[in-house]
């Protein structure tokens, strides 16, 4: 398994139906408003795929690798998705 951050740009007609069902099949952890969270098996451009064939093919998509021991940096977001942080990647490091 490997930890990927998917990120999206979904264009006019917007339709999330299968975006999300993907997600909640995945058990995907919601970061922001168009950002997900999630263990899977890759390559990054599977995943990519995979996430294209939810939406539409002018859609922006960006799925990218998230290694332990990165460092980040959180603020406001849900505490579903730090947990999932802290628990993936490494120690939360809170913004003051």
């Amino acid at each position: 398994m490997a930890q990927f951050l998917i990120t999206y740009d979904n264009r006019p007609p917007r339709n999330y139906t299968a975006l999300y069902r993907l997600m909640a099949t995945w058990k995907a952890v919601k970061l922001a408003e168009s950002v997900w969270l999630a263990n899977l098996v890759g390559p990054a451009d599977v995943v990519r795929n995979l996430v294209l064939n939810t939406l539409q093919r002018n859609d922006v998509i960006a799925v990218i690798e998230l290694k332990r021991g990165a460092d980040w940096a959180t603020n406001k977001v849900p505490p579903a998705a730090s947990a999932w942080l802290s628990a993936n990647v490494t120690p939360a490091q809170k913004a003051a």
